[in-house]
């Protein structure tokens, strides 16, 4: 009996590419809010999103994906589909990022733990995790690498 064996290939495929003016370099966590409400325009969605900044070894933002989308309180996140794209853009760290429509950008619980098991997850593959902004409204956010929380 012969195997049969599938020799595949996976790409990126560029969406689109827009100006923004942003920083070129994330240092700071505002840069992450800024990336929030300029391009994904978290602040205005109904609905918590997960998304993902990907950047280069000098912090050089080489994308920005949005990985999940979910209800008015909650979004489910996988960390394969996280590091699915980190990995795909050859990111040497990402900064993660999600909306809490209620305006509010306290972590929860619950984010306070996907927040640790995805560090934990990064170690493992080499991909540190940065930071987890919390976008609470246009002008107010939260950042667990600055409050040291969730392993950051």
């Amino acid at each position: 009996m012969k195997t049969i064996i599938s020799l595949l290939s996976l790409k990126v495929i560029k969406e689109k590419d827009e100006k923004y003016n942003l920083e070129q370099r994330v240092t700071r966590p505002e840069v992450a809010h800024d990336v929030a409400i300029k391009v994904l325009e978290m602040h205005e969605r109904p609905e918590e999103i997960m998304a993902l900044i990907t950047l280069d070894t000098k912090n050089k933002i080489t994308g920005v994906f949005v990985v999940s989308t979910g209800t008015i309180n909650a979004s489910l996140v996988h960390p394969r589909e996280i590091f699915k794209r980190a990995m795909l853009q050859n990111a040497a760290s990402i900064i993660l990022m999600h909306n809490h429509p209620s305006g509010d950008p306290d972590p929860s619980v619950e984010d306070i733990e996907i927040t640790r098991r995805l560090v934990e997850a990064g170690n493992i593959i080499g991909i540190s995790i940065l930071d987890h902004v919390i976008i609470g409204d246009e002008y107010n956010f939260y950042s667990m690498a600055e409050n040291s929380v969730g392993g950051l």
